[in-house]
């Protein structure tokens, strides 16, 4: 059997980790092989954002990088069509994998079907109902074009299910996520927190902090276009974080390049730059992400995998959008995150009520550090109905 992968931006890195070990470790048992090629479409050609992660995720260098680059969304999967085309045509695979639900995913999908290529998706069904974004339409094309969805959880299936697809395309596999998770916990916690930062703090950035202390600081992500691109929305969020949560506790925040752009271009950068209590970081590894989420005190985020993440280390979440396509992570499913999309005073009203809550990890069913080697075994029991 031979498989191609691809793969496109960091979230897609972190999940394919796992997947790619798995066939390792069939390959060591079994003398049918298994031939996995992964293709990098390098949508994220920065080497922080993507060689990097490949590296310390023990993830092959990639056998193909369609070196796509930046662009708009058209021109990023228009592109990445053009070249996997070719490349599909000269290896012919059996199947060709994706997972998420970034450009290459929508890209990959479209070709391999054109190609006649059986396609599986790794984390399919997730749904937000938000047509304004680019990965709910990349998630339904996908979904509606694979051979084989792979669910994260029941929450996923059902949705599959009323959309219409068939029972023998779904197989509830797991939280691909929660593997890489699971097999780089004890290599995140080694990591100092204090070398976290002295690594990483922006160089033109003054340290304003003195050392973090479990449960004694707040993490913060932010990239959305919703949260970063309207001077009217990002400037209350920078005022409410600068004179509220930096005052309240040190507030870590590794800093996306789209986000440092939009505060330096709306004149806020100095505000947040020199607020005491505010630590600013360049775009780090996955390893110091999870270090800082182990013993956040809160994290707020507009990132679905930390939403994940938070749910089995217990870390109380903040998750700055007005929905979610990952529903099984908020606390009325159990999980550790609430939606406060980006309405200060909401995002005011949790986060104190946030502060007064414990640590509670909640694993969700098969969220065991074992999905990739049930998902790679659907794809070897897969059987075409006649």
């Amino acid at each position: 059997m031979k498989i191609v992968s691809v793969v496109g931006a960091r979230p897609n890195f972190m999940k394919i980790a796992p997947f790619s070990r798995a066939i390792a470790g069939h390959n060591r048992l079994s003398a049918a092989k298994i031939e996995h090629r992964i293709v990098h479409t390098g949508q994220h050609y920065d080497v922080t954002m993507s060689e990097a992660f490949f590296q310390s995720l023990g993830i092959p260098a990639p056998d193909i990088n369609l070196e796509v680059g930046s662009g708009s969304h058209a021109e990023q999967v228009g592109q990445t069509m053009i070249a996997l085309e070719k490349v599909l045509r000269r290896e012919r695979p059996d199947w060709v994998v994706v997972v998420g639900d970034v450009n290459a995913t929508l890209a990959a999908s479209v070709t391999s079907k054109k190609e006649g290529i059986r396609l599986c998706h790794i984390e399919a069904g997730l749904r937000s109902g938000d047509m304004t974004m680019p990965e709910e339409v990349n998630r339904l094309v996908t979904d509606r074009l694979a051979d084989l969805l792979l669910t994260p959880d029941r929450l996923s299936g059902e949705n599959l299910r009323r959309e219409g697809a068939s029972a023998d395309r779904i197989v509830f596999a797991g939280n691909i996520m929660i593997d890489t998770l699971e097999s780089n916990r004890a290599k995140a916690a080694a990591l100092e927190l204090d070398w976290i930062l002295s690594e990483n703090t922006l160089a033109a950035v003054p340290q304003q902090a003195g050392e973090l202390r479990a449960g004694g600081y707040t993490v913060m992500t932010l990239h959305r276009p919703s949260n970063v691109d309207d001077p009217a929305v990002l400037g209350p969020l920078v005022d409410f974080l600068c004179a509220e949560v930096a005052g309240e506790m040190p507030l870590v925040w590794p800093i996306h390049p789209r986000s440092e752009k939009r505060l330096k271009e709306f004149g806020l950068w100095d505000r947040v730059r020199w607020t005491a209590g505010m630590i600013l970081l360049r775009p780090i590894g996955y390893h110091e992400m999870l270090r800082l989420n182990m013993d956040a005190r809160v994290l707020l985020t507009d990132s679905g995998g930390l939403q994940e993440e938070c749910t089995v280390l217990g870390t109380p979440c903040l998750t700055l959008r007005w929905n979610t396509e990952r529903p099984i992570t908020l606390r009325e499913h159990g999980g550790a995150s609430v939606l406060v999309g980006n309405d200060v005073q909401r995002i005011r009203a949790e986060f104190r009520a946030t502060l007064a809550m414990g640590r509670h990890p909640e694993r969700p069913e098969l969220w065991d550090g074992h999905a990739a080697e049930r998902c790679l075994r659907a794809i070897q029991d897969y059987r075409e109905k006649p």
